[in-house]
């Protein structure tokens, strides 16, 4: 049975995906013109379906992780100005790809959203896997008490594998919609998450023992041979 709190939980959960999914269909469908907007559905499905599942794992396995990542505030003023640019940045790549196929301007295949539907999938996988191995996983940049380090797994290949699945995951999510030119500017976003890695890691290099030497141990941030 699901306690009073896990059931205020479970409220706070589903409002804020409810609110999501509102917010991207929006975003999505009214510059398209249209609900037969087939790159749109796809990208609602593969977006909100395993978010929803993930969602309800958490809830009964880890309610606490779940707790902290809805609840979670930047605090750092240089984080909440990458956080906004982000966000201004996905409000224009939806709304650009809905007028992109409104307009017909340049529209990918079928195919290739199809395939950029399963790179955004296993970015989904990753980003679970890395759930399962850091108990500490937060959405902001701080240090939690009694926080270790982790360098097993994913952690042993890059410093942060969970930046690597939201690479895969918003590099993917133009395509899906079929468009080249969200594409392009979603570019900025590994941009964005260099500068909020410098900031994360001097963090964690003054506050988090052992940092410093997992540093040493392991060479790559986000992809092995590449960054």
């Amino acid at each position: 049975m699901v306690s009073f709190m896990d059931k205020k939980l479970l409220r706070q959960a589903l409002f804020k995906f409810f609110g999501g999914l509102v917010g991207v269909a929006l975003l999505v469908f009214l510059p398209a013109g249209t609900l037969r907007f087939w790159y749109g559905w796809l990208l609602m499905l593969v977006l909100f379906v395993p978010m929803l599942a993930a969602g309800f794992l958490m809830l009964f396995k880890s309610p606490e992780l779940l707790r902290r990542r809805l609840n979670a505030r930047e605090r750092e003023g240089e984080q909440k100005t990458v956080i906004l640019l982000s966000g201004l940045m996905f409000v224009g790549a939806f709304v650009l790809a809905g007028l992109n196929y409104r307009f017909s301007w340049l529209l990918l295949p079928k195919w290739a959203s199809l395939l950029a539907a399963a790179v955004f999938l296993l970015g989904y996988a990753l980003f679970g896997e890395v759930l399962r191995e850091n108990v500490w996983l937060s959405r902001t940049v701080e240090v939690q008490e009694g926080q270790k380090v982790v360098d097993k797994g994913l952690y042993g290949i890059v410093r942060h594998p969970m930046y690597a699945a939201t690479v895969l995951m918003f590099l993917a999510m133009p395509l899906i919609l079929g468009s080249p030119l969200s594409f392009l500017l979603l570019l900025i976003y590994p941009l964005l998450l260099r500068k909020r890695i410098r900031n994360e890691e001097e963090l964690l290099e003054s506050e988090l023992e052992g940092y410093t030497e997992y540093k040493k141990r392991v060479r790559w941030k986000v992809l092995p041979y590449i960054w």
